[in-house]
């Protein structure tokens, strides 16, 4: 057997450094948290080459100490917790120990940092884990890293990242789930020297959004703001019809930290049932609160993953949160005649005027700024003075050159500096006033109030309703609006337990795959309280003798193939709710068609349900019962007004 020997230190630390640091975004990722740790109220990011050959990061925070800076990049070295016992209440985004160690094993740290109270800030040079120099420099409150050469010594790594660009995406959308978890913060990222994200800091969420996923989304969000014994919960969510095909703008974030959670994914999706189409996932971007007793964050080196001590109550609090929000709301969907283009060319033209303003605003200023230091410090360091926190030390430049006297910053770049400041939030507010929607209106179609002003035009295609209401035509789809009556009332039922059962003669024989019949037998019970009835009739058969009698006329055989096909979906952890819901879904099954002509009567009537629902405005399938067009629309299109 051979020998058993302990690894050197280096070692030790590259293998650290493996589970931490897994590309250039990880990099970023857990210097930015330090910064934010540090009250940090401006972050600067510069990468080069996807922040393989080049990371700088600067921020106006607290800074280190200058006898502690090398204590910094010890494995588990951590000013975040003291003890086992503070890991039940972690409220920091850092807090293992193990991300400058891991940094530095993999690749040239210099590092640049001054405290408020000390004269002057200290140099740090360390690569590949070893300590190479560190010295006094003249330098601002606050802390620069500059990280070069990303696995220079570990070439088996290297080799595994991606295209520069492809990196250079993982860190844009890190730093754009930092802007959305800290709007209280200014973050800049730079790549190869192209202005990428800049936020001004003001705290205002929805203006992030705006900037991040478009005008579309941003004019189509709910605001939440709920607490509850268990957690509070503020941010947006995306009206139903902003859905996407992937979980990719599902953004949560719990006591700061951005996380990825099956359970809040669950809720989440769980609370826009029947809002939203089959494989259609909903935007949010929320910021949750909740006691840190509750939570295990100690969980994975990256702090991406958590579990909850009380998970199925956070579970089922999140569903009513959402669907109430949503509730609360008319969903009407507001169609227009040929505005989609004239939408996408504004969308363009402001974007390119953005782009513009960041691309020629800038430079003058990062240029001379960066001479200026560098010319104070030494040639090519990586430090970046910051503006933005200056007014709590003083009202001007003055205040930065009094206490850095190496430092001396002209009154010409210190102005350009200060317009610079302020002009991308002017741009920002400019461009997201345009965006903002109308309100609601008071009425709404679908109110027992509003039925005796409901104008019924007439049937369009034997499939769609059109009636006018308040200055608006709104279009029903007869199908969606029968499927979501059906489906609401089959669940009143069964809560009621008033359900009733149609007789059928003969029955209908079934024969059964042993992985069908196990399904039967495991949900008989629900089956039946919906009105069904089964009888085992010998082998694998089974005799249906009754059916629910709203599914009367209905394929009784392919009706209970396809209900046993849906619970197969299942994994062993629905609930009662769940599984009724699924069987009521099929309910929609008895749903009058398109293309099937109805009387006014039974129009009225079926509007007259919809009136008596919480949710009208969606099938259980997720699609749209009612559309609107307004009045100025039409006119627009027949030249009416200009």
């Amino acid at each position: 057997m051979p020998n058993i020997e302990i690894l050197d230190q280096q070692t030790i630390d590259k293998i650290a450094a493996g589970e931490v640091i897994e590309r250039p975004s990880s990099v970023v990722k857990e210097l930015v948290e330090n910064a934010i740790d540090a009250d940090a109220s401006a972050v600067t990011v510069e990468i080069k080459d996807g922040g393989i050959s080049f990371i700088r990061i600067t921020d106006n925070g607290c800074g280190i100490a200058q006898e502690q800076v090398p204590l910094a990049f010890l494995r588990h070295s951590t000013s975040k917790i003291r003890s086992v016992e503070d890991l039940v209440t972690v409220s920091s985004l850092g807090f293992r120990g193990e991300a400058l160690s891991s940094i530095a094993a993999v690749s040239q740290v210099e590092l640049i940092t001054k405290t408020f109270h000390e004269i002057s800030g200290v140099r740090y040079l360390i690569e590949g884990g070893k300590e190479i120099s560190i010295e006094e420099i003249g330098a601002p409150e606050g802390t620069t890293f500059l990280v070069r050469n990303l696995f220079y010594n570990t070439p088996a790594r290297r080799k595994f990242l991606k295209a520069a660009q492809t990196e250079a995406g993982y860190i844009n959308d890190l730093m754009e789930r930092m802007a959305l978890s800290h709007p209280e913060i200014s973050f800049k990222f730079i790549s190869n020297n192209q202005l990428k994200i800049h936020t001004s800091g003001n705290s205002n969420l929805k203006e992030i959004i705006y900037h991040i996923y478009g005008r579309e989304i941003a004019a189509n969000l709910l605001e939440i703001q709920k607490e509850n014994d268990l957690f509070s919960v503020c941010g947006f969510i995306g009206k139903p019809l902003i859905s996407r095909g992937n979980r990719n703008y599902e953004t949560y974030f719990i006591n700061g930290r951005y996380i990825k959670s099956s359970l809040i994914a669950k809720g989440i999706e769980e609370g826009y049932k029947s809002f939203v189409m089959q494989h259609k996932y909903p935007f949010t971007v929320l910021h949750i609160s909740i006691n840190g007793s509750l939570l295990d964050v100690n969980v994975h080196p990256t702090k991406m993953e958590l579990r909850f001590s009380n998970g199925e109550a956070v579970y089922h609090a999140l569903v009513d949160l959402i669907k109430t929000a949503i509730n609360e709301n008319e969903l009407v969907y507001q169609a227009s005649l040929g505005q989609e283009q004239q939408e996408r060319k504004r969308q363009q033209q402001e974007k390119q005027a953005l782009l513009k303003n960041q691309r020629h605003a800038p430079e003058p200023f990062e240029t001379k700024r960066l001479e200026a230091v560098r010319h104070a410090i030494k040639k090519d360091s990586p430090y970046e003075p910051k503006f933005q926190k200056q007014t709590q030390h003083g009202n001007d430049h003055k205040a930065l050159s009094e206490k850095s006297p190496d430092i001396v910053i002209s009154s010409e770049i210190a102005a350009e500096a200060s317009d610079f400041a302020v002009a991308p939030k002017v741009t920002t507010e400019r461009c997201f006033e345009q965006q903002e929607l109308l309100p609601d209106a008071t009425r709404k179609l679908l109110d027992i109030s509003s039925k005796k002003d409901h104008r019924i035009i007439g049937q369009l295609f034997d499939t769609y309703w059109l009636v006018e209401f308040d200055g608006k035509l709104y279009i029903i789809d007869q199908h969606a609006a029968h499927e979501k009556v059906l489906y609401e009332r089959t669940l009143k039922a069964l809560e009621d337990k008033e359900f009733s059962s149609q007789t059928l003669y003969p029955p209908i024989l079934l024969t059964l795959s042993m992985q069908e019949e196990a399904l039967l037998k495991k949900y008989i019970d629900y089956f039946k309280k919906l009105g069904f009835e089964l009888e085992h009739f010998g082998g694998k058969e089974y005799a249906v003798t009754a059916i629910p009698a709203n599914m009367y006329g209905l394929s009784g055989k392919g009706l209970m193939v396809e209900i046993l096909d849906s619970l197969s979906e299942f994994h062993g952890r629905e609930t009662p709710q769940i599984i009724t819901e699924k069987i009521a879904s099929m309910s929609c099954k008895a749903a009058v068609k398109g293309n099937q002509k109805l009387s006014s009567p039974e129009i009225e009537a079926l509007i007259g349900e919809l009136l008596t629902l919480d949710s009208p405005y969606h099938c259980p399938h997720g699609r749209p019962t009612i559309i609107s067009m307004s009045k100025y629309e039409l006119e627009k299109k027949f030249k009416r007004v200009l």
